[in-house]
C-alpha cells in the first residue's frame, strides 16, 4: 500500500559515530584508569540517550581485529540500532587485502579505520606498504574512516588522488582546537581537502576539543566552516558516545548541532548523509 502523500515520514536520523567498549578484553591503550569513562559501556547504557536516533555506525576503538569481531556481534544483536560497523584491520600487513575481502563478507562491516592521531609519524598513510590494503578497501565497496589531526589534512589530497575509488570520511572535523581558539591554518587546510577531494567530514568530536564551559558560541565558527566547505551532502552527525561524556554528553552536543545547524538542513546532516555515504538500510516510518 503507497503511503498517502499529505502523511509525513518522521526523519530517519542517524549517529554516524560511537562506540561500545569492554574494560580487559580488548587494547583500550588510550583510556585510562581515574578518566571519568574508564568502565564498560553497552547498547543498553546508549539507548535512554538516543532520543530521535533511529539507527547508528558503531566504530573501533581498539586497534585489533578481536574487537572488531567483538563489534560484528554487537550489531548482529542490535535488533537493527546499529546498522554499521566500522572495523579496524593492520594495513600495513602483508595480508591486509585477504583480511579485508573477509571483513568485506560481512554484511554489518561498511569500513575500516586506523588510529591515525595515535600514529605518531604522520605520513604513515601514504608508505608503500598501506597502499595495497587501501587498495583492496576500494575494491571491496568497504569506505575509509580517517581519524584525522590537522597535520594529517595536508596529504589527504595525495591520498584521494592515488586511491580515487576509495570513499572517505574525515573524523570528528580533525579535530580542531577549539580550547585554544585556534581556527588556521585548521580552517584553511579542510577547506583544500573539501574543495580538492570527494571526501565526507563527520561532525562529532568538537566538544572534547573545546573548553569545559563550552557553549554554542565557542563551536559556531567551527560548525558553519564545516557546513561551508563540505555541504549538507557530505557533514553527517556523530556523538563519538561515550567520549562525549567526557564534556557534556551526548544529548547536549545533540543539541547544540539542533541548533546550529540550519533547520533546512537537519535531515541531511542527521541522517540522509550517513545513510549514502555507508550504504545503510533506511527504517523510515509512516
Amino acid at each position: 500500500m503507497t503511503a498517502s502523500p499529505h502523511v509525513k515520514p518522521v526523519l530517519d536520523w542517524v549517529d554516524a559515530h560511537q562506540h561500545v567498549w569492554k574494560i580487559g578484553q580488548h587494547d583500550y591503550f588510550w583510556l585510562k584508569p581515574g578518566m571519568s569513562i574508564y568502565r564498560d559501556y553497552d547498547l543498553d547504557d546508549l539507548r535512554p540517550l538516543l532520543g530521535d536516533i533511529t539507527g547508528t555506525v558503531l566504530v573501533q576503538a581498539s586497534p585489533t581485529a578481536e574487537e572488531t569481531e567483538f563489534l560484528i556481534r554487537v550489531a548482529q544483536a542490535s535488533q537493527g540500532l546499529v546498522r554499521g560497523v566500522v572495523g579496524w584491520v593492520d594495513l600495513a600487513a602483508a595480508t591486509a587485502p585477504e583480511a579485508i575481502a573477509v571483513l568485506a563478507t560481512q554484511p554489518s562491516v561498511k569500513g575500516v579505520r586506523p588510529m591515525l592521531g595515535f600514529i605518531e609519524e604522520t605520513g604513515w598513510i601514504l608508505r608503500p606498504e598501506i597502499q595495497p590494503a587501501l587498495k583492496a578497501l576500494a575494491q571491496h565497496g568497504l569506505r575509509f574512516d580517517v581519524a584525522a589531526r590537522g597535520r594529517h589534512l595536508p596529504l589527504l589530497a595525495e591520498l584521494a588522488q592515488r586511491h580515487p575509488a576509495l570513499a572517505i570520511v574525515i573524523d570528528h572535523g580533525a579535530k580542531p582546537a577549539i580550547a585554544r581558539g585556534e581556527f588556521e591554518p585548521w580552517a584553511r587546510d579542510i577547506a583544500r581537502v573539501a574543495r580538492d577531494t570527494l571526501a565526507f567530514c563527520k561532525l562529532s568530536g568538537l566538544v572534547t576539543e573545546a573548553s569545559v564551559e563550552w557553549g554554542d558560541d565557542d563551536l559556531r565558527p567551527y560548525v558553519d566552516h564545516l557546513l561551508d566547505c563540505f555541504g549538507p551532502d557530505r557533514l553527517m552527525w556523530g556523538s563519538d558516545w561515550p567520549v562525549v561524556d567526557l564534556a557534556g554528553g551526548v544529548t547536549r552536543w545533540r543539541e547544540a548541532c539542533l541548533r546550529l545547524v540550519p533547520p533546512e538542513l537537519h535531515a541531511a546532516v542527521m541522517g540522509e548523509t550517513a545513510q549514502a555515504f555507508y550504504g545503510l538500510q533506511t527504517t523510515v516510518t509512516h
